[in-house]
């Protein structure tokens, strides 16, 4: 049902650096003033934004915290959150009990429990929350994922996916939570390239197979290989094998110390089609068991902030959300089971580790060709006994409410 009474969007931006950077140029460019207004901004420190002069310029206030926002009676029909993982959630549930929709930038969050008590406060205000995986909303995924749930490549077999982006020692001092497991207070962070720059691929994995458009397969167990070059408490490369609960395999490689960028690569086995991306071409091209080819176009060929502009739309007409906190939350899910499985992260020999001094870029020797090889064949490093390779313990994930543990604790205890 329209809601005609919302001609002007109202707007709160949490976080404007960084991605919310990215938000506040797309608000500020692209958006006219007849559709949205900035209410204010949040960011307990603005001017490391680029952006903040501008949004001075224009009047736009800058709270240092959402509660200060909400504090002054201010309404926002949309609150967008771009601000560090372990925010998210807390953030996102201030939001909706202010009478906010919310649209979260990726991941949902650091631990189950945390969707989990996003989906209870969603559901209990009457408001939506969308996850911003873009590629949740390019059309290409769409229509691949319309395709495999309508059984036209038969059921699915394994499906796989690697990516490579190089970070260097700057991209971890940027701030007091890159690569940490917890920040100072003890909260979850659990940043990684699996729950941060790649999570949308560990993401995708799930959400082509959901059953809806709105939902994503969820996982049954994992196992994974957790490893580091950069002096960071988690992980800067990973390998993993989940199972979900319907048996199909999913395999993911990912690193921040390859020798150079690749990807994202993806290759998915039905009975019936192969489906493959990135490695040869630039779009998704699938190719049956009888000789027909079918080319879903490239999922990035849509805008980059597709989500922001449905968001806005979904406030004055609302419908649907394809990308929310269930079909979000397999991801947050697998994580969980990857940080259990492999607890010690493993470095990787200083041998192997290579430093360039002019961008302060770290590099394993041989990491690239490891991965893509194990990639190709549908493996993990352990099994292909490289002697650095060190395989995690299998998690079920079936039952898994609370990180860590599994199991949430008893009332009043935490753990």
């Amino acid at each position: 049902m329209k809601n005609k009474e919302i001609k002007q969007v109202s707007l709160v931006m949490v976080g404007i650096s960084g991605m919310g950077y990215y938000y506040v140029k797309t608000l500020l460019e692209e958006f006219s003033p007849d559709l949205i207004k900035i209410q204010a901004a949040v960011d307990p420190y603005p001017e490391k934004s680029e952006l903040y002069q501008e949004l001075k310029d224009q009047k736009i206030p800058v709270f240092p915290s959402l509660s200060e926002f909400y504090k002054k009676g201010i309404n926002a029909d949309l609150a967008i959150i771009s601000s560090p993982i372990h925010f998210h959630v807390p953030q996102t549930c201030e939001a909706l009990l202010n009478g906010s929709y919310v649209i979260c930038e990726k991941p949902l969050g650091a631990t189950i429990q945390e969707a989990e008590k996003l989906i209870h406060t969603r559901d209990a205000v009457g408001r939506w929350v969308m996850i911003g995986y873009q590629w949740s909303f390019s059309e290409a995924i769409r229509a691949l994922k319309r395709d495999i749930g309508k059984g036209l490549l038969g059921k699915p077999i394994r499906l796989k996916t690697l990516c490579f982006w190089q970070r260097d020692e700057n991209y971890y001092r940027r701030s007091g939570w890159a690569g940490k497991i917890k920040d100072k207070k003890g909260n979850w962070i659990l940043d990684s390239p699996a729950n941060n720059a790649m999570a949308h691929f560990l993401h995708n994995l799930f959400y082509v197979l959901g059953e809806r458009a709105d939902t994503s397969a969820r996982p049954a167990e994992v196992t994974a290989e957790l490893y580091r070059a950069f002096p960071i408490e988690n992980y800067d490369s990973t390998a993993c094998r989940v199972f979900t609960e319907d048996g199909t395999e999913l395999l993911f490689y990912a690193s921040h110390s390859a020798i150079k960028d690749m990807g994202p690569i993806f290759s998915f086995e039905f009975e019936q089609a192969t489906v493959d991306y990135g490695e040869f071409t630039d779009v998704i091209i699938m190719d049956d068991n009888h000789g027909n080819v079918k080319n879903y176009g490239s999922p990035e060929a849509d805008h980059h902030f597709k989500k922001l502009f449905e968001a806005v739309a979904g406030v004055r007409n609302p419908k649907p959300v394809l990308c929310g906190p269930e079909a979000a939350s397999s991801q947050t899910l697998c994580i969980n089971g990857m940080q259990e499985s492999a607890p010690d992260i493993v470095d990787f020999p200083e041998s192997m580790i290579h430093r360039v001094e002019e961008t302060g870029k770290l590099w394993v020797k041989g990491l690239d060709k490891a991965f893509y090889d194990c990639y190709k064949k549908g493996i993990l490093p352990s099994e292909a006994s490289f002697p650095w390779a060190h395989c995690g313990k299998k998690i079920d994930l079936r039952n898994y409410r609370y990180f860590p543990g599994g199991t949430p604790p008893e009332e009043g205890k935490e753990s």
